[in-house]
């Protein structure tokens, strides 16, 4: 849906649906249903998911061209992908290898240019593109620093061989696409600070020419992500902007957040709760803060839950996407307030053209919290556009 605050959509990586067809099954049936409620007379966005399996298989016969007239018939359109997931997402054991392959490998090269070269097809002519993608890699299966210096660096080569790539799309299509590097705790770049480090240290001296860098390699602002980290929305994007590193999309996300009492009975009910969101399917990064403001960060809820007595930490923030128009879930809270203060931003100054819900988690949440999935998408999107 196109607003004076940029185009907003959904992610379908909330879909379960691997390969192409059964992809573009769930699309065909829940697609209409979403635009009669949200966007019956303009074209409505889609932010498409597509494993590799699903990219290789829509190039093929002549699937893609059956997409685009789908799209064409039900007033659709494609601007953005979420090329982060590469493999299974739903139904599966993802956990940290939602990372893998990582950007050291020819193989997140080869997908991220074939979600490239997908996307100029679909996108409009008017509109720019955006791939997310994720942080290099994942700094736990990196033990000592100069193995993840040799990592770092042979990402960033990548990184920029898929930016040449970007270039010459452009040069074939007139598209312009950009890949946005969606900071996430523990990944190789997790924070604002330390994305802006790379851009600035690593990035623009290994790629040794800076208009191809900042018109294709961007920032995907996850909401939920930053919002972990107890970062500072207001002062990150301007710090961005200053240094004319663009973001590319806001993926709007939120996630749970726990003050915990010092009493160990009632703490001991508020961590009850917390342990009803720890479920084997994804990464649930735990980030505590602690009396003196100093943070502990846990690469999962399971070991946060271990050391959950500790009376030095006051709050909890967990990665989580929880829905977006739930801010207060009992004895714990959401991060929607972040949500709000972004998206005010935004509104004030567009500072991208892409906005995307982004709660994947529907068939993990907590039994209270689950709804229909498409009441769900509807209620969400209507939520950010109300707040538009």
């Amino acid at each position: 849906m196109k607003s004076t605050s940029g185009h907003l959509t959904f992610c379908t990586n909330i879909y379960a649906g691997e390969n192409w067809m059964a992809h573009f099954g769930v699309l065909k049936s829940s697609f209409p249903i979403l635009k009669a409620h949200l966007s019956p007379d303009a074209p409505m966005g889609i932010g498409l998911r597509l494993s590799n399996l699903a990219s290789i298989e829509l190039l093929q016969d002549n699937h893609l061209e059956t997409f685009k007239q789908w799209l064409k018939q039900e007033g659709g359109y494609v601007f953005t992908m979420n090329g982060f997931p590469y493999g299974g997402f739903h139904h599966t054991h993802v956990k940290d290898q939602v990372h893998a392959p990582d950007w050291t490998t020819v193989e997140r090269v080869e997908y991220t240019l074939r979600l490239a070269e997908i996307l100029s097809q679909l996108l409009p002519d008017d509109l720019d593109g955006g791939i997310s993608t994720s942080p290099l890699s994942y700094k736990p299966w990196f033990k000592d620093a100069e193995a993840r210096i040799d990592a770092t660096t042979n990402a960033t080569i990548n990184i920029i061989k898929v930016a040449e790539g970007l270039r010459q799309i452009q040069i074939r299509s007139g598209k312009l696409i950009h890949l946005d590097i969606e900071p996430e705790p523990d990944g190789f770049l997790e924070s604002g600070p330390e994305f802006i480090d790379w851009y600035e240290n690593v990035l623009l001296p290994a790629g040794n020419d800076e208009d191809l860098i900042k018109n294709h390699i961007c920032l995907c602002y996850d909401v939920c992500h930053f919002a972990i980290g107890y970062e500072p929305h207001t002062a990150i994007i301007q710090a961005l902007l200053q240094k004319g590193i663009q973001i590319g999309k806001i993926q709007i996300s939120a996630a749970l957040k726990a003050k915990l009492p010092a009493a160990v009975s009632e703490r001991s009910v508020v961590l009850k709760q917390l342990g009803s969101f720890d479920e084997p399917t994804y990464l649930h990064q735990v980030i505590a803060r602690k009396n003196d403001g100093s943070l502990i960060r846990y690469p999962d809820l399971k070991e946060a839950l271990a050391e959950g007595e500790n009376p030095a930490v006051e709050e909890w923030r967990a990665h989580f996407h929880v829905p977006i128009f739930v801010e207060d879930m009992g004895l714990i809270q959401s991060t929607q307030s972040d949500i709000m203060e972004v998206l005010k931003l935004q509104k004030n100054n567009p500072f991208t053209a892409h906005l995307e819900v982004e709660t994947y988690t529907w068939e993990v949440l907590p039994t209270a919290l689950k709804a229909p999935l498409n009441d769900s998408i509807i209620r969400e999107l209507a939520w950010v556009k109300n707040l538009l």
